[in-house]
């Protein structure tokens, strides 16, 4: 096994287009990492030059303790499973899964004695005379994971590798990678755009955009604790609302200001939140100097309520809103909300009356807000 370092890590293509710039992390030995972000951020590119299929235009690239820029892709101890599983039409699936090991000259009786293995931890065994097109697509993943398994690699590279499969089949290989990441003990890099199977299977997690890791740690601080508007909004689902709002200080307090205004009349509904002492203490320098300033509020769909016991002891942030939809979710409902022209979604109990077109109170939990700098986007408060 082995953990694999990444420094400094560029990749230039003619014309001066900058796929990935800068990229750093020390991956730790059977450590599950996912990078995840918006098509085009260069995750995918990432992988690639991991694997040896993307040349590195900067940097240096250690897998365990060799530096493998100039190695080739079949001398790095790699094993990578494409999204679109990459399989032999013309062999059957014992055959796919032995194939790279046939070419390595790989003893017969051990080759059967790994493809065997590896279909029994897969739950394949019974399908190892079939060709592909005779298979799922939750199949055909299995033996693309399979052919991977069988070369017991010091790391896997996984590029998207769900996101063919329908919605309750992909829920259910998420938790079957999970369980294969456990069992084989083995460096897993996976890449996929899917912010819940990035939430639900990393150890940690790099988010990245434009070519720039954005941030890099476990799927709780990144929930809890975005380092920017961008992190924020991608994590998490529904995202989060962003609210323009104004940064105000009375005695002591700080507060933010949202709502309408009527510019004719300097009339209008404004709302205001008060900022909890807690969050203060954490960053009170940053807030004083943004004070009358213009910044973004933050607050997940989980932080607005609707119980009438939270509106009744609140002290800040009770809201009018109309409702516009209501999505039922079973064990809980959406709620999308306009207030005063802001739209907002609201995650509450499956319980709520709320229906479209009701004119309802919620509640902005204050302990719950996040607060970004409107001009660098970077976090001010969590």
């Amino acid at each position: 096994m082995a953990s694999v370092s990444l420094r400094e890590i560029y990749k230039k293509y003619a014309g001066g287009v900058i796929a990935v710039s800068d990229f750093n992390i020390e991956i730790k030995d059977k450590e599950f990492i996912i990078l995840v972000g918006p098509s085009g951020c260069g995750k995918s590119t990432t992988l690639r030059m991991i694997a040896g299929l993307e040349e590195i235009s900067e940097g240096e690239l250690y897998i365990g303790d060799r530096l493998v820029n100039d190695i080739a892709p079949k001398d790095r101890d790699i094993a990578m499973v494409f999204q679109n599983y990459a399989l032999y039409p013309h062999m059957t699936v014992f055959e796919n899964m032995a194939f790279g090991l046939k070419l390595r000259k790989v003893p017969k009786d051990e080759i059967a004695r790994k493809v065997e293995e590896a279909a029994r931890i897969l739950d394949i065994a019974h399908l190892l005379d079939r060709k592909p097109k005779a298979l799922s697509g939750g199949q055909r993943q299995r033996v693309a994971l399979g052919r991977a398994i069988v070369r017991e690699p010091q790391v896997f590279l996984l590029d998207e590798p769900l996101s063919n499969l329908d919605a309750k089949l992909r829920a259910q290989m998420r938790t079957e990678i999970s369980k294969l990441h456990k069992r084989l003990g083995t460096t897993f890099i996976y890449v996929t755009h899917d912010q819940t199977e990035a939430m639900t299977m990393g150890d940690r997690i790099v988010v990245m955009k434009d070519g720039y890791i954005q941030q890099i740690d476990t799927p709780t601080n990144l929930y809890n604790s975005p380092v920017n508007q961008f992190v924020a909004g991608f994590i998490g689902s529904p995202q989060m609302n962003f609210i323009d709002a104004k940064l105000l200080k009375a005695g002591d307090s700080f507060l933010v200001e949202f709502g309408s205004e009527d510019t004719k009349t300097s009339q209008g509904v404004k709302y205001t939140v008060e900022i909890p002492e807690s969050k203060v203490a954490t960053n009170r320098e940053a807030l004083e100097e943004l004070v009358d300033q213009e910044v973004i509020l933050g607050v997940r769909p989980e932080a607005i309520s609707d119980e009438d016991m939270v509106i009744s002891t609140a002290t800040t942030g009770v809201i009018n809103a109309t409702v516009e939809v209501t999505e039922m979710m079973g064990a809980e409902t959406y709620l999308y909300l306009t207030c005063e022209g802001i739209p907002l979604t609201a995650r509450v109990a499956p319980r709520s009356t709320a229906r479209p077109q009701d004119e309802i109170q919620v509640v902005i939990e204050a302990n719950k807000i996040h607060i970004f700098d409107k001009e660098t986007e970077k976090t001010v408060i969590n």
